[in-house]
Formats: structure tokens, sequence, C-alpha cells
């Protein structure tokens, strides 16, 4: 079974409390296995890779542009699209689940690619509109852990209807 795959969205310029709220996030989805996608650049994407390589994760950074020795240094596996913001399609594919922690208008593409695509979005200290996320949680913990379960439901879901049809 391969690890699920858990997309960290976020301010690219975070303030110290969101970086410590997406370090701790990077960290929990990597000692449960998961593997970390994200933006693979600075503000929370940096976090929670390096919250992520801490524990020994994986972590996938989806760049922006084509050069790989762009990413933060705690992504493991560059992928450089040359796409711009046009990545933010590809962040929300890669993940059967987003952490969605502060935000602006990059983070907010994100989410809404997710909302489109059926991939749930838990919201952590988010400032994204009412409506966007699916739920909520209190801690770093807590949305690690929601992720987790919802990304697995997801999967278990496809792996049902792909028996079905």
């Amino acid at each position: 079974m391969r690890p699920l795959r858990i997309g960290v969205i976020g301010s690219g310029d975070a303030a110290p409390a969101e970086a410590g709220l997406a370090h701790a996030v990077g960290a929990a989805l990597a000692r449960a296995g998961a593997i970390v996608v994200c933006g693979g650049m600075g503000g929370v994407m940096r976090a929670a890779a390096d919250g992520a390589a801490s524990e020994g994760g994986t972590v996938v950074g989806i760049l922006p542009g084509g050069d790989a020795r762009a990413a933060a240094d705690g992504v493991t596996i560059p992928i450089p699209t040359g796409l711009g913001e046009a990545r933010n399609v590809v962040v929300a594919r890669a993940s059967e689940a987003v952490v969605a922690i502060a935000g602006e208008w990059g983070t907010l593409s994100e989410a809404a690619f997710c909302r489109k695509f059926g991939v749930p979005v838990i919201g952590l200290a988010c400032s994204l509109p009412d409506g966007v996320v699916d739920e909520t949680a209190e801690d770093a913990a807590g949305a690690a852990a929601r992720a987790l379960d919802l990304a697995a439901a997801r999967r278990e879901g496809h792996a049902r209807q792909a028996v079905n049809e």
C-alpha cells in the first residue's frame, strides 16, 4: 500500500506562529508515514517541509519555476514545473487531503481546486473565506489526524468505485 499524500498549503511568507503550526503538521504527517505535498518554496511550505524532514519524512515540492535547486531545504523530491501559480492545480491533484494554514490568494486558489476535485480541506488558523474549507482543526495534531482520516476514506471510496466499475 502506498503512503497517503497530504498537501500542506498556506502563505508563502508565514508569521512565526503559522510557521510553527506548519512545522508541527509536517512532523505529525511524517510520523504517520504520509508523504507531504507542498509548493516547495517558503513560508508555510518551507516550515511543513522542515517539520516532515525533521522526522525523516518524504516531501514532494511542486515548484512554480524550472529550477529544482530553488526548493526549500526540507523538500525531498523537488518537481520543477515552470508553471508559475498554475502549479497550484498539480498540488491539489497530487494530494488526497489538504491542510490549509493561514493563506493568501495562492492558498485560496489551491483550496478552490481541491474543492473542485473533491479533495478534503482542513483549515488550521486559516484565513480563507467561509465555505472554502471542509472543516477546521484546533491544533496541528488534530489537523494532521483529520487529514489522514479523510484521505484514507477518500482512497477507500475510490477503490470501492473502481471495483464496482
